[in-house]
């Protein structure tokens, strides 16, 4: 007869209920693993300023909008843009102190490897050196997103007649 616990979605990692981890359909699913080793921090390839930046474009895009929209400028359209810039500008730095600070109080000096739990990160992000490059491209990357976020807002009605103007042609 056969186990009813084999027709379960949600097993055991490896079968060993004691490892504290549990495989399910979405997180041992090809497309997640494959969606995670390509985000920027494990794709096998890159320099850490490389990541650094490509991370930090990212959150620095996307950090202006929510703060125009539910920002307390919000209620007055003149002045909503400057304040995400601003706010994004000092998360995108306090972002950045805080990794600078994980990277002096974890990482020795004589940049000797740092033990990681994920197996999946390159040992370039191991070390002080790599770690200092990676939070000076999220620094450049954020800021560099923040204020293209910002121009392409304060431009809207002349990028939005651009592309209609190719699109209607």
């Amino acid at each position: 007869m056969a186990d009813p616990r084999d027709a379960e979605l949600i097993k055991p990692f490896n079968g060993d209920p004691f490892t504290g981890h549990l495989a399910t359909p979405i997180s041992a699913s090809d497309f997640t693993k494959a969606f995670i080793g390509n985000l920027p921090a494990y794709r096998k390839g890159l320099s850490p300023l490389v990541r650094g930046l490509e991370i930090g474009l990212a959150h620095g895009y996307f950090l202006v909008g929510p703060e125009i929209v539910f920002g307390p400028l919000r209620d007055y359209p003149e002045a909503a843009n400057l304040g995400g810039l601003i706010t994004a500008l000092v998360i995108v730095l306090l972002g950045t102190l805080g990794m600078s600070a994980y990277g002096l109080v974890s990482f020795k000096q004589d940049n000797t490897s740092y033990p990681s739990a994920n197996p999946m990160t390159p040992d370039s992000l191991k070390t002080a050196e790599g770690w200092s490059q990676l939070t000076a491209g999220f620094f450049i990357g954020g800021m560099s997103g923040v204020f293209a976020a910002y121009f392409l807002l304060e431009n809207f009605n002349g990028v939005d007649a651009i592309f209609r103007g190719l699109v209607n042609n």
